[in-house]
């Protein structure tokens, strides 16, 4: 799986679609935690297909939230994007919305699919740390995070675990390789948010 999309192409049409800084980090954060996955799961020469999806999994969700993933196949598509990307991204909202007909196939979409509102969990959890940070964070917390339903309620726990379900493995195992994932990109993410001049 390739894309001619470059990963400066990538987050130009994620700015130009997504202006709070929260959803640019997130797409960001997305897209070094899917380079790891890539990477770590065998998928290495596929790793910038992989990256260019994460940050751009949800294009469409700030200007048009009722209809995500309904959207972004059009900005997508007018950004240059493949239909392998625009059916990667769209694929984490099937069976969230009938409209979305791209079922995850691909053990990048079942990634993306598992990881993506788990991220959003594990930033909150960090964000509560005395560091501030995943680079300190456990298994265990997470799991009393993830337990505490009105912690980050907007972290769907459903998906979670309907995700960890496709790809076939335990939430102990998601989460722990989560969290690596995240620790891996949280410097550059950083370091890149701050030369925007952004900060989430």
């Amino acid at each position: 799986m390739q894309t001619a999309l470059t990963r400066e192409k990538a987050i130009e049409l994620l700015r130009k679609h997504n202006k709070e800084p929260f959803h640019i980090l997130h797409g960001l954060t997305v897209g070094g935690v899917l380079k790891w996955y890539a990477n770590e799961l065998g998928y290495g020469d596929e790793a910038d297909f992989w990256e260019i999806v994460g940050i751009l999994h949800d294009i469409d969700f700030e200007e048009y939230p009722e209809q995500h993933c309904i959207v972004a196949p059009r900005l997508l598509k007018e950004g240059g994007a493949e239909d392998e990307v625009i059916h990667a991204v769209c694929s984490h909202c099937y069976g969230h919305n009938p409209e979305v007909t791209a079922e995850p196939t691909h053990e990048m979409e079942k990634v993306l699919y598992a990881a993506d509102e788990l991220t959003g969990l594990i930033w909150a959890a960090a964000k509560m740390r005395p560091s501030k940070s995943t680079k300190d964070m456990e298994v265990s917390s997470l799991k009393k995070k993830f337990k505490d339903k009105r912690f980050a309620a907007g972290c769907s726990r459903e998906i979670i675990s309907l995700g960890a379900e496709k790809i076939g493995w335990e939430m102990p195992k998601l989460m722990e390789m989560t969290i690596l994932a995240m620790r891996s990109c949280e410097d550059s993410v950083n370091a890149e948010m701050e030369a925007m001049g952004l900060s989430a």
